[in-house]
């Protein structure tokens, strides 16, 4: 049995932190749209030779963006294409290419845990009360 899980977190943040997190988010979504773009066209679907054919290229080209973030912007691009190609075999899209308006920023846990993310963003001030959550991986 294959047990996942999803932690949404929202916070205000500075200015500073928000346009970081916008740059994050844009060269990611980049990447995204341009694997898929190609993997439509050459009709590759596996994360493994699309990581081969592009994972250099965005190193060199976003050496800022953590290399674990490339990675998954590159299998999120594999999933979009599979879903894509398999839609359009069936006659339920009427487009040559998918449109990748947004993209869900994935972190896996060597690029991102709780308590990393709680060591990165402190200090945050939160207004109480909140619940005291305390939270084990494992």
């Amino acid at each position: 049995m294959l047990l996942r899980r999803a932690v949404a977190v929202e916070l205000e943040v500075a200015r500073g932190l928000n346009r970081l997190l916008y740059s994050v988010e844009a060269m990611y979504l980049n990447i995204v749209r341009e694997v898929v773009a190609y993997a439509v066209k050459h009709n590759i679907t596996n994360p493994t030779q699309l990581h081969r054919l592009f994972y250099s290229k965005y190193r060199q080209e976003y050496p800022s963006l953590n290399s674990q973030l490339v990675i998954q912007a590159i299998r999120q691009s594999s999933e979009i294409t599979k879903s894509f190609i398999e839609k359009r075999r069936r006659g339920l899209v009427g487009k040559s290419y998918p449109e990748v308006k947004a993209v869900s920023i994935r972190f896996t846990e060597m690029a991102w845990g709780y308590g990393k993310f709680i060591g990165s963003t402190a200090p945050i001030g939160l207004s109480y009360p909140y619940p005291v959550v305390e939270l084990r991986s494992g």
